[in-house]
């Protein structure tokens, strides 16, 4: 019951919270609520200066002075009108786009705080949706609701009372037909809610399936998807229609009843004027007004409710922007010690995660890593290796245990300077179209061009960034598909070392490349572990000859640690990994 009266009316809660962004500046909010108000005042003033014309220098005196005086202030009632027309229009979508600007910082600000799993649950499609379009309809409940809709209230009061006031006949007549509208307009907004409430999730989804679909267009074309994909667009795209085309239905059905009832209203105060206009006093002048004030009435309720629905599709789509805005899965940053250096070493004791519910991916997982010490993490696709890097990086929290450097648990090191320090290069590498530099520096002021070559120069790759167009300056594609799987890899060593991080971790980096590019890597992991607390998780088992340490994981769990050597000197699921990798690459 709550629900329904929730969803057919007003949320003032909501009402409230969006007002509050427009109070943000003050000045234009005031400034437009005075305009409106004076709007409404000045809408009365030329049906009034018209019957004066007609009943005091037509009808009675013929005074053409007068009647040019007359004329002369209906003028001027237009100029001003128009002129204060042109400036609440400036003004309310100056505060309308201000409040989108505002709003879009703070849902994107929001969205760069949430934790991985929100991002995992929820389509990029829905989310573009929400930063981009419903944001975009809130800039009509400003331009086109809240203010608008105010005046439009307040000039329906002043004709009612102005209608009264000069005849009151004639205004119960005009009116009769007003509880019709009401219903029409109830049944109205009722409709187009759930209608654009429709058109806003087909929206989604087409963003959605048109994001995916494009960013994957290699592997539909690479298995001859394209009819089949193209029927599921299709299929999509017709239900934004269908939704649409609901709309344009009830708009279509409204109007003509609004016009209907206006003309009802009319002739029923010609014919009363025509056949008792004498007994009750009616002249030529106070017949002209209510004509027109029959027009004037119905034209803003008509235009109210369409106002009222524009107010309310801002209203759906603030609802469902305040909805991301709500979303508090955040990853806890109450840490205030700052990380620096791995001092003593990287535990972990007893961790246990999941990522849904009580699935757990690792189990009951206790590891030590030394100061200066490299690791390697080895075992099947699915058996918990990255999602230990992602623990130790707080992209997930994890279930049970503790993850501690130097003996202080990583929640208690501020989560910035953690990830600062902590260079990771994943095995699928993402990078933006922009400039080899900038994909290096991530558009870091802070970090000069000097630094990025010396960088490079360190680790050997140097030579290898100068071999492309370019150079640093070179320009690649969007996620990097002008490069080969091997280039990208090596511009995403250089970005992990370009900060000089203290953990240097390696997911499965070397896993698609070729031997050459893969010489230059190994060269390049080398020295940038020299010294460094390191991670590598292993594809290639021949490439980690040199690590102190390497962990067997199987289903979650450690099964096997030591050294190559002793590994390989004994029976161990490690021993017929090594073998039957020696003998494929054979």
């Amino acid at each position: 019951m709550s629900e329904g009266k929730k969803n057919n009316g007003l949320n003032l809660g909501l009402v409230k919270r969006i007002l509050g962004y427009g109070l943000v500046y003050r000045g234009l909010f005031i400034t437009s609520v005075i305009l409106t108000l004076s709007l409404a005042g000045l809408a009365i003033v030329r049906p009034i200066l018209i019957m004066k014309g007609l009943d005091d220098y037509v009808t009675k005196t013929r005074n053409a002075d007068g009647l040019l005086m007359i004329c002369s202030l209906i003028l001027t009632s237009l100029i001003v009108e128009g002129a204060l027309q042109i400036l609440n229009l400036r003004i309310t979508n100056l505060l309308g786009q201000n409040i989108v600007r505002d709003l879009r910082n703070q849902v994107y600000c929001h969205i760069l705080s949430l934790r991985t799993t929100y991002f995992d649950n929820t389509p990029v499609g829905t989310l573009v949706t929400r930063a981009i379009s419903d944001i975009e309809s809130l800039n009509n409940v400003f331009s086109d609701g809240f203010i608008v809709i105010s005046g439009d209230l307040i000039m329906l009061v002043v004709f009612i009372v102005f209608m009264f006031a000069t005849n009151w006949v004639l205004t119960l007549l005009a009116l009769s037909t007003i509880p019709l509208l009401f219903v029409a307009t109830a049944l109205f907004k009722r409709g187009v809610k759930k209608t654009f409430t429709m058109v806003r999730n087909a929206v989604a989804s087409l963003n959605t399936f048109t994001q995916e679909h494009i960013t994957g267009m290699k592997l539909v074309q690479l298995f001859n998807r394209e009819q089949q994909e193209y029927e599921k667009f299709r299929e999509i795209n017709d239900q934004h229609r269908v939704a649409n085309i609901k709309s344009i239905f009830y708009y279509s059905v409204f109007f003509p009843v609004v016009e209907i009832l206006s003309s009802i209203s009319i002739a029923l105060v010609i014919w009363f004027s025509g056949v008792k206009g004498t007994g009750y006093g009616i002249g030529l002048g106070e017949f002209t007004f209510f004509t027109m004030m029959v027009n004037l009435l119905f034209r803003p309720r008509r235009m109210l409710a369409d106002r009222l629905n524009t107010l309310q599709m801002g209203m759906v789509s603030a609802e469902r922007v305040f909805k991301v805005l709500d979303t508090n899965e955040h990853i806890d940053n109450k840490g205030r010690m700052v990380f620096e250096q791995v001092q003593r070493g990287i535990e972990f004791k007893d961790v246990w995660f999941a990522y849904k519910d009580e699935q757990f991916v690792l189990r009951n997982i206790s590891l030590k890593i030394p100061a200066g010490h490299t690791i390697a993490m080895v075992g099947a696709t699915g058996a918990g290796k990255s999602t230990i890097i992602n623990l130790l990086s707080r992209f997930y929290e994890y279930n049970k245990g503790s993850i501690e450097i130097d003996g202080v648990n990583i929640r208690d090191y501020d989560l910035a300077t953690l990830r600062k320090n902590t260079g990771v290069v994943l095995q699928d590498v993402y990078l933006f179209n922009d400039t080899i530099l900038n994909n290096i520096t991530l558009n870091n002021a802070e970090m000069s061009r000097e630094t990025v070559i010396e960088s490079t120069r360190e680790i050997g790759l140097y030579d290898y960034i100068l071999s492309l167009p370019g150079g640093f300056d070179y320009r690649v594609t969007e996620r990097g598909q002008s490069l080969s799987a091997g280039q990208r890899q090596l511009i995403a060593f250089i970005r992990a070392y370009v900060y000089k991080p203290s953990v240097f971790i390696l997911d499965e980096a070397t896993a698609t490349i070729d031997t050459q590019t893969e010489k230059l890597i190994q060269l390049a992991v080398e020295k940038i572990s020299e010294g460094r607390t390191s991670i590598i998780i292993a594809h290639r088992l021949s490439t980690i000859r040199h690590v102190n340490q390497i962990l067997v994981f199987e289903k979650g769990e450690i099964v096997e640690s030591g050294s190559m050597p002793e590994l390989l000197g004994q029976e161990s699921k490690f021993k017929k990994m090594y073998e039957l990798q020696s003998g494929i690459e054979a």
